[in-house]
């Protein structure tokens, strides 16, 4: 039973902004048919007593419905209704109509009493019981002509009673005269009113009889083609209303609305919800007003809404408002957004089989999952052209996902009032100020089993069966179905996503087999062999690394360390870093041929960003008061002086630049953490006996590096969460005017802060760690207090592959969490507060509010993980080649991940069209060029590669091991008397030299310490390596970039095939529109001749 306080309304049809709606009535007696009976009358003239349609199932006829109601006056068969598809478009449940007294039917007729405000509530509360017995008093006959004209004139004498206005549109009239004209709104005053509902098909079928009086009630204040329906709002009987109220009862109502999404009805479907509770502070009538007023103006767009009471939540104080966009508004707003339909099937056969595909057929999903859906020919969508399109149920013409965009679209733009002298509207500012709770639109139905028979496709179970379960991380996306379900916005990013995942097949697979190279070679590296050797490596005397706590060590303590560092840094790191240049530019014109195909696909190929990303911001439109003219489109448009957003960029850049400077602190806080560390550690070594057999293992470098780089980690998340905050209110504060200009704000401080927050201790590894520290007697201090760090004597590439490892593996796995379990705990949380009364029906729109929301930026941090990640895959690829096979395992992980919160534990977002990844294909641009350069940077100055080149071709004798001896070479000679007592260890030695890494003159030269010529020479070798290897790799790309068509020759055929035929069928649909009318013309033409000439005989034989 519907609990008191619930509304099911609907729009009364578009009207100009603060026109009331008023009520009138239109009584009018028809002229009885030749058998008695009097065809179906005008809306407001033929009334039906209550329980007609329960008498009528009484009496043997069909019970009241769409069938029943072409028999109400008893002519069966007697005018079949020709315009009966419009409430089957309308998704009308069936009712009855209310009339007036005094309007005459001939036959059996009721009479029914204006029902007043206390007899519909008095009428709620009788739905248990059995209706009182109804009064059948015998209407006055009115037969005269005079009575007639009379009541025809009242009928259109407007009236000081509220109205409210709902128009229909006799299609067939229409077509017979003017051809194809726009289908008009179907819209009613009252959804819930059943007497409304019948009043409204009757009127469609009395238009195809008396079209001539549909004319006559037209309303000066609207169109030509508008006909509009007065319709009293008293003639609800209470009677009426209560056997509404039971037929309803006989509704399983598990069934019906546990998994339903329509109405009470059954029949319309639910576009969108809105939640809100009771807010019993002082702002909550303020809030109560703003939600009156809002959905109010929804109803005067067009929408029909109906409220569940609180008393019907599961939680018992949430409200929810059911929000259904009928086929006129869906229609109208279609042709404003520019939304492509299809008009005719295409005869463009798929793409033939690729080669080797009987190969891939594991990785394949079925055709009618990949496919589910025929190609089309398409065309903008316009009501003016509306037989032009492939309309087989108008209920179901539109996709969901088009449904939601066109309500949200209605919701963003709706105002709810004016507020401190502004005019204030939008959905996201009454979800902000906490009016509304939330705004979703809904799932189709539970991902875990599928819909019943009767009931549309459950295209979120299809999704979750074939596209979020882990054990398909090996098979294909079904990118149709995605596109259909979440929007053209969403669909991208996975595609975007699967391309990127299957590239980074072929980085993985040379870079695994580079790694492995390394591993079969680390037994034949001299540099190691010698390092290890006891007579080589154990006999070299290295300095202290640390001031007077660090000791004197043997070279042959790192043989772990340089064997590990063989793994990465041998001679395939130079060719892996040349591939990666390559295989950057391939990715990316590849990915602008698949976008490109992608476009022709989805209908992108006209797509303006304008129609939605350039559109103006609510939020700009509220705040500006200025008003400028658009030089483009002569129109008056909100405009923003420039002094009014200054102070606003001057804040923004000074946080980003402020938080840059703290990431860069928090980074040198690290370094000097490593510093303290290592000296600590290493006389903590030094003075426990017990850890002498682990100091092989984990020496101070190797245990400094890992927990500076676990602590670097933690910094970074820490100061990425609140930096996430700041950034998103500073870019609404700069109040952008669209929507593109906000994304592009919020893109550039965001990937800016990101970027020097995950990559700056890599850079400092890579660039800077090592090439500043001077030499014994004489260090480099970071702040005049610690010594400046040195890399091991195999150099610093195994230091920058432990940090790339830690922050690239942390960083996913912890994001994957994050995704994952996060929105899961939440959602159980939540479910779990709810279910406070299993006895109540645990409905569709409250499973989908009490999950989590996907959020307006929740693309945009997939998007910015994704861009991260791939700067880890290329910026530093040369120190790790295991990085694009991590890459591509989470990515098998994420895709799956993500694919089962957006389907299990989110609302469905709301579905908006893209038709690119936007300003990240630009930085990807970016990081692709800036990859070149670091790589070579990396091979030249990280990695022991050219020094040993150096070697092996000018300094090297040894014709049989070229290599060997090079490890003695590329350790200069300190004296250790040189050493300053605040930096000499304190214990006794027997030695009178020690070793460091450098290239340096003897203490015995004339130049001691000063660099020799070997340094010159590795230096002048680095750069030139840099320079040849940079423009080796972007004459390459160059090449390949004018090679590779950025379009398919293929689809450039399709695009141009789909053109001409979509031109052809427009133009054949508008020749035979132009012949009918032609035709009409010309047999109305002759008649009027023909009676032209009869007056002027009849004239002449007059005279």
């Amino acid at each position: 039973m519907e609990p008191p306080g619930q509304e099911s309304q609907g729009a009364a049809g578009p009207q100009e902004e603060g026109q009331e709606a008023r009520l009138e009535e239109a009584p009018e007696p028809e002229p009885k048919s030749s058998d008695g009976q009097s065809p179906d009358l005008a809306p407001g003239t033929q009334p039906v007593g209550p329980g007609a349609g329960e008498a009528a199932a009484q009496e043997g006829a069909a019970p009241a419905g769409p069938a029943g109601r072409g028999q109400w006056d008893g002519a069966e068969g007697a005018g079949e209704p020709r315009g009966s598809d419009s409430g089957k478009d309308l998704g009308q449940q069936p009712g009855e109509q209310a009339g007036e007294p005094g309007d005459r039917q001939p036959g059996p007729s009721r009479e029914h009493p204006r029902e007043r405000p206390q007899d519909r509530a008095q009428g709620a509360e009788q739905v248990e019981g059995e209706p009182p017995p109804e009064e059948k008093p015998d209407w006055p006959e009115e037969t005269k002509e005079s009575e007639i004209l009379r009541e025809r004139k009242d009928s259109l004498r407007p009236s000081r009673r509220p109205t409210f206005r709902f128009t229909t549109c006799p299609q067939l009239l229409w077509s017979h005269r003017w051809g194809n004209a726009p289908s008009l709104f179907n819209q009613l005053a009252n959804m819930g009113d059943p007497n409304v509902l019948e009043m409204l098909q009757h009127e469609e079928r009395r238009s195809s009889r008396d079209t001539d009086y549909a004319f006559e009630t037209n309303e000066p204040s609207l169109g030509s083609r508008e006909t509009s329906l007065l319709i009293s709002e008293e003639t609800l009987p209470a009677k009426r209303y209560n056997l509404f109220l039971r037929r309803r009862l006989l509704f399983k109502k598990d069934k019906h609305s546990k998994d339903s999404v329509f109405f009470r009805d059954g029949i319309r479907q639910i576009d969108f919800v809105l939640s809100y509770v009771d807010d019993i502070k002082k702002e909550g009538d303020l809030k109560s007003e703003r939600r009156k007023e809002f959905e109010h103006n929804l109803r005067k767009t067009g929408l029909e809404l109906e409220i569940e009471d609180k008393t019907n939540s599961e939680d018992g104080k949430t409200y929810f408002v059911k929000i259904h966009a009928p086929w006129e508004v869906l229609a109208t707003y279609a042709e404003v957004l520019g939304i492509k339909m299809p008009i005719k099937e295409s005869d463009i056969p798929r793409p033939d089989k690729v080669p080797f595909s009987y190969m891939l057929g594991p990785l394949k999903l079925p055709r009618n999952v990949k496919h589910p859906h025929p190609e089309y020919f398409t065309a903008q969508f316009t009501r003016h052209r509306q037989e032009l399109f492939l309309i087989d149920d108008k209920s179901s013409f539109f996709p969901s996902s088009s449904r939601n965009r066109i309500v949200y679209y209605i919701l963003s733009r709706c105002p709810f009032g004016i507020e401190e002298g502004k005019k204030r509207f939008g959905i996201e500012r009454l979800l902000s100020s906490h009016t509304y709770s939330s705004a979703y639109p809904l799932h189709d139905g539970q991902y875990w089993k599928p819909s019943e028979p009767s009931h549309p496709v459950n295209e979120r179970y299809m999704l979750c069966q074939n596209w979020a379960r882990f054990s398909y991380f090996y098979k294909e996306q079904p990118l149709d179905l995605i596109r259909n379900y979440y929007g053209e916005k969403i669909g991208i990013y996975f595609v975007f996503l699967g391309f990127y995942t299957e590239m980074l097949l072929f980085a993985a697979i040379v870079g695994l087999a580079c790694f492995i190279y390394g591993l079969l070679s680390v037994h034949s590296s001299t540099r190691s062999t010698e390092i290890c050797d006891p007579e080589i490596g154990g006999q070299i005397i290295m300095c202290p690394l640390c001031d007077l706590v660090c000791e004197f060590w043997r070279l042959n303590s790192t043989c772990l360390a340089s064997k590990v560092s063989h793994l990465f840094d041998n001679e395939s790191t130079v060719f892996f870093a040349i591939f990666m240049g390559i295989w950057v530019t391939l990715f990316l014109e590849f990915w602008k041929q698949r976008q490109a195909r992608l476009e022709y696909e989805w209908d992108l190929v006209d797509f303006e960003e304008e129609q939605q990303q350039l559109q103006l911001r609510p939020e700009f439109e509220a705040m500006c008061k200025h008003r400028k003219m658009n030089p483009v489109t002569k129109e008056m448009e909100p405009y923003m002086p420039l002094h009014r957003r200054i102070p606003w960029y001057f804040l923004s850049g000074a946080t980003v630049t402020l938080w840059m400077a703290l990431v860069l602190a928090s980074m040198v806080s690290v370094i000097v953490y490593r510093l303290a560390v290592f000296a600590t550690f290493a006389s903590f070594v030094e003075s426990e006996a017990s850890l002498k057999h682990v100091k092989s293992i984990l020496t101070p470098q190797i245990t400094t590096s890992l927990t500076g780089s676990c602590l670097n980690f933690i910094v970074i998340l820490i100061l990425n969460f609140f930096y996430e905050k700041i950034s998103a209110w500073i870019t609404k504060m700069e109040i952008p005017r669209t929507y593109q200009e906000y994304e592009s704000s919020l893109t550039l401080k965001m990937f800016l802060f990101q970027f020097v927050n995950f990559y700056s201790s890599c850079f400092y590894v890579a660039f800077f760690k090592g090439k500043f520290v001077g030499y014994p007697g004489k260090y480099t201090y970071l702040f005049n207090v610690w010594r400046s760090e040195e890399c091991d004597p195999g150099g610093c590439l195994i230091e920058l592959t432990t940090q790339l490892t830690i922050i690239m593996t942390g960083k996913q796995i912890f994001g994957n969490i994050k995704e994952a379990i996060y929105p899961f705990i939440l959602n159980w949380w939540r479910r779990r507060k709810a279910r406070t009364n299993s006895e109540k029906l645990y409905s569709r729109w409250e499973q989908d509010h009490d999950l989590e929301s996907f959020g307006s930026l929740g693309l945009f941090y997939e998007y910015l993980e994704t861009v991260i990640q791939f700067g880890f895959v290329t910026l530093f690829v040369a120190s790790f080649p295991l990085a694009p096979l991590l890459a591509l395992l989470n990515n098998a992980i994420e895709i799956r991940v993500d694919a089962w919160k957006l389907t299990t534990q989110y609302r469905r977002p709301v579905a908006a069209k893209a038709h690119s990844i936007g300003v990240w294909q630009d930085i990807l641009y970016g990081m692709a060029v800036l990859s070149v350069a670091s790589n070579a940077f990396i091979v030249a100055f990280t990695s022991d590669i050219i020094p040993r080149l150096v070697y092996l071709y000018a300094y090297s004798t040894n014709t049989s091991d070229p290599l060997k001896g090079y490890v003695n070479n590329s350790l200069s000679v300190f004296l250790v008397a040189d050493l300053p007592n605040h930096t000499a260890p304190s214990e006794k030695r027997d030695f009178t030299t020690c070793r460091y890494r450098d290239y340096r003159y003897p203490p015995e030269h004339d130049q001691k310490y000063s660099h020799n010529m070997q340094y010159w020479h590795v230096l002048a070798a680095k750069m030139t390596f840099i320079i040849v290897m940079e423009h080796i790799v972007f004459l390459v790309k160059f090449l390949l970039a004018w090679m590779i068509p950025d379009v398919p020759k293929d689809v450039l055929e399709r695009i141009k095939r789909e053109k001409l035929m979509t031109v052809k069928i427009i133009h054949d649909f508008e020749l035979n529109k132009l012949k009918e009318n032609l035709q009409m013309d010309s047999s109305e033409f002759a008649k009027e001749v023909m009676i032209q000439e009869n007056k002027v005989q009849l004239a002449k034989s007059t005279i």
